[in-house]
């Protein structure tokens, strides 16, 4: 069977581990990078070709079939439309996008053009959490009553500096580039959100950050579940803690570690989750650690899914979700 050939733009961290498991799975045709020493290294390293405009990218390399999407956030829209009306299928980072009507475009490229829209959400490959999404699925907890999701990590003012992140343009705010993998998690095993009040503040990266460093939040689901979100990314030096906790008519289970990658706690009546296998390492962005490295898993599910009609692992329209219940909160968010 013949490698699928893919596209990558944008080579930074995330670009790195990207083109990595890309070269182990499939072909790296081409990289772009509008910092050409970047793209040309990433060239050099993995055997490719290497551009600084995105649009002679997809002129160019017709027999690419997949553009992975691995800039800051705030150009993942318009970069993932444009290849989709060029004819390729697309995997893009999160955030999907850095408002709903964005995200609505996309699918709606990707539907007229008759082509894929593949979303990273790695987290959801954690075995804690794939575990628990199981065992909600077969109705082991019963009923959903509440749940509370805690995201406590460090990011000091060295993380921002001389970067796009931090800016209301292409970073979005805390929720879209730290924690909106654990917004996902909400959705997909508690259901869509149907009412937020939430307050914000930045305390420690005044001048630093255009947008909140800390949140509180309280939600109400569709399904009449409850739930609350204390975020922030003053952990004193390094990160603390990533946890989902689920109470139920029947049970209760905690997801913990750093990155919802331990299962802490599990108390459910007639059943018991066990023999867990080992999750990858966090993502690791120097003195920064981030949430599970699955990329392996996201790749595989992109070849599946076009090779084997696979089902894809998070669609355009779950991924609109995300952006959309982050947009509630910040649409509820008192500053203060």
């Amino acid at each position: 069977m013949n490698k699928i050939k893919f596209a990558l733009i944008g080579c930074g961290r995330i670009g790195q581990r990207h083109a990595e498991h890309i070269a182990h799975i499939g072909s790296l045709v081409a990289v772009c990078d509008i910092d050409s020493t970047k793209s040309d290294a990433f060239a050099k390293k993995f055997g490719c070709k290497a551009y600084n405009r995105i649009e002679d990218l997809l002129q160019s390399e017709k027999d690419v079939q997949v553009v992975s999407i691995c800039t800051p956030n705030g150009l993942h829209a318009s970069q993932s439309i444009l290849a989709l009306k060029s004819g390729y299928h697309v995997l893009c980072e999160k955030p999907m996008a850095l408002s709903v009507q964005d995200c609505g475009e996309m699918i709606k490229a990707a539907e007229n053009a008759n082509r894929r829209l593949f979303i990273v959400k790695q987290n959801r490959f954690n075995p804690p959490v794939a575990a628990v999404k199981k065992a909600l699925d077969e109705g082991r907890l019963g009923k959903i009553y509440s749940v509370q999701l805690s995201c406590f990590w460090n990011r000091n003012e060295d993380y921002y500096k001389n970067s796009w992140k931090g800016t209301k343009a292409l970073d979005g705010g805390t929720l879209f580039t730290q924690f909106s993998h654990f917004i996902d998690l909400l959705y997909w095993m508690v259901g869509d959100v149907k009412s937020v009040t939430a307050v914000t503040g930045n305390f420690h990266h005044k001048d630093i950050i255009e947008f909140e460093d800390s949140g509180a939040v309280s939600l109400r689901f569709y399904n009449g579940a409850i739930g609350t979100i204390n975020y922030s990314v003053n952990s004193f030096k390094k990160n603390m803690e990533g946890s989902l906790t689920i109470f139920g008519e029947k049970g209760t289970i905690k997801i913990g570690g750093q990155y919802l990658n331990e299962l802490e706690y599990q108390q459910i009546e007639g059943f018991e989750i066990k023999d867990l296998p080992p999750g990858n390492p966090p993502n690791n962005y120097g003195q920064y650690q981030g949430s599970m490295s699955n990329h392996d898993k996201v790749y595989q599910n992109v070849v599946e899914v076009l090779t084997q009609q696979g089902i894809i692992a998070t669609n355009g329209f779950e991924g609109l979700k995300t952006v959309e219940i982050i947009d509630k909160i910040y649409s509820a968010a008192v500053q203060s």
